[in-house]
């Protein structure tokens, strides 16, 4: 019988076959416990992402209703949780801090930082003791995330804990677990607005405080941006990288193509997020009746966007979507969004995927990674790996 369970931890290890069952047999899927849909199919998901005024996010992005009132996000309101018109205006003061200079700026400090973990990687103990997430995947994106935030180099150390905690809170639905760390995470970023208010930086928070236009930006929408900031542009990109060099180290045919051909990385990043779609789902909830596969999905109801399903559908991406192929030509992949509400960091982590595998190819080829013996992340959203056991010398 064709069924939506939600996944977590161990859970991950293969939601496939489940997605290709929706799609096959029951593409508008009504998860009757919960009283919510789910949409498996790229054209349907696609559509719905791109639908802001049918699917509308205003109502929170899970499958449980009232869930920005019960983590104490109705306030706050992130960007990610406002439809259009209001969306657009803030993400246009947003997007000044995610230029492509900035990203290009940042490229030598996370060549750096890639580089410098590899090595301690190489130089520390045996097999058993080398964890690629802990010692590289996770710490990057809080380092790329801090930079874009402008959070001093001086407070990193406080920062990567309060991120840990909080995404950690995050992925299990507990955010209260995590309050004492919310309120000093409000308290630093109601503090360092105010200092980007008389000293900017070449970061967002600064591009808010000072919006040339003369329109205040409520320093509510600034902390929900910087909440968004640690808690989406974290585990997504450790999901990314590290069930990527799980993918690479199974293929290794497809290994050897970036080792050969070190040209191919950038397109191999697209077909690797394609492949890995850290964020699998998120909901959003429909302002209308909705017609759909001789279905109607009521007004006011909760529909889970599948993007990991979709972007496996052979309907898009042809009888080999399954398989990795680090040539294949560049589609309209989900793992992003689409729309108005695509992702802002796509440049950043599509350049955190370059450098790993850049890095990777030039000083360890032979890696290989022990999926096995690795370890998934709970929560329903996001699929990341929290330890996977890592071997530059391809022992494991």
């Amino acid at each position: 019988m064709t069924s939506f369970v939600p996944r977590s931890a161990e859970g991950w290890r293969d939601p496939f076959s489940m997605y290709a069952d929706l799609r096959d047999n029951d593409p508008a899927h009504h998860v009757v416990d919960g009283n919510y849909w789910v949409l498996s199919r790229h054209a349907d998901v696609i559509e719905a992402a791109r639908d802001t005024e049918t699917f509308s996010s205003a109502q929170g992005l899970t499958f449980t209703y009232d869930d920005l009132a019960s983590v104490g996000l109705d306030e706050i309101a992130p960007m990610v949780f406002l439809d259009p018109p209001d969306h657009t205006e803030f993400r246009r003061l947003v997007a000044r801090g995610f230029t492509p200079r900035q990203v290009t700026s940042i490229e030598p400090e996370v060549r750096e930082f890639v580089a410098s973990r590899i090595e301690a990687l190489c130089a520390s103990g045996g097999d058993d003791t080398r964890d690629i997430v802990a010692e590289l995947l996770k710490p990057l994106p809080t380092m790329v995330v801090g930079h874009y935030l402008g959070v001093p180099v001086a407070d990193r150390s406080s920062f990567d804990g309060w991120v840990e905690q909080i995404v950690g809170a995050s992925a299990t639905g507990n955010i209260f677990d995590a309050m004492e760390t919310v309120a000093q995470v409000i308290e630093y970023f109601t503090a360092l607005v105010e200092t980007r208010r008389v000293s900017p930086g070449e970061d967002v928070i600064s591009e808010l405080v000072q919006a040339g236009d003369g329109a205040a930006v409520d320093p509510m929408r600034i902390l929900g941006f910087a909440f968004t900031m640690m808690t989406g542009g974290n585990d997504t990109s450790t999901g990314m990288l590290s069930v990527g060099l799980e993918l690479l180290s199974e293929q290794r045919d497809q290994w050897g193509l970036l080792v050969d051909q070190p040209d191919l990385i950038p397109n191999a990043v697209t077909e690797l997020l394609r492949l890995s779609s850290p964020v699998q789902g998120l909901a959003r909830t429909t302002t209308r009746d909705v017609d759909l596969h001789d279905k109607v999905i009521p007004a006011q109801t909760k529909v889970m966007l599948l993007y990991a399903s979709a972007n496996r559908d052979p309907r898009q991406f042809g009888p080999t979507a399954a398989d990795l192929d680090v040539t294949r030509p560049a589609g309209p992949i989900l793992t992003f969004g689409h729309g108005a509400h695509y992702c802002l960091g796509a440049a950043a982590a599509r350049l955190m995927g370059r450098v790993v595998l850049e890095e990777l190819t030039a000083r360890c080829p032979d890696f290989s990674v022990d999926a096995q013996r690795g370890r998934f992340s709970a929560g329903h959203f996001v699929r990341w790996y929290e330890s996977l056991p890592f071997d530059p010398y391809g022992h494991s």
